[in-house]
């Protein structure tokens, strides 16, 4: 989205947008699914698990953590990864808010 049409959605909007982009996608639903059900961090084993290359879950991984979803450390040429609690809590409450103040009086 350039520049100049930012100024035409609310922070909101633009948060709801992101997420949306996250969950749009079976893998990454999978990924985070995956990540959810851990003890701690995870490192390689996401390849693994849910049979893409290296990558293609690089790529994912990327666009889920640029949303703020995930945590990270670097032990040595390793990331290790886990959900970031704080901002799913925070989301859940955008989506309740966004979900419970839309209209169903239409058609």
């Amino acid at each position: 989205m350039g520049v100049t049409k930012m100024s035409l959605h609310t922070t909101e909007q633009i948060e709801i947008a992101e997420i949306a982009k996250v969950l749009a996608h079976p893998a990454r639903v999978a990924i985070l699914q995956y990540i959810s059900k851990q003890e701690g961090c995870i490192c390689n084993d996401i390849v693994d698990e849910v049979g893409l290359a290296q990558p293609t879950i690089s790529q994912h991984l990327q666009v889920i953590r640029k949303a703020g979803l995930l945590k990270g450390t670097f032990e040595g040429r390793n990331l290790c990864y886990c959900l970031d609690v704080d901002r799913f809590k925070e989301l859940q409450k955008t989506f309740t808010s966004f979900f419970n103040t839309t209209s169903a009086s239409c058609c």
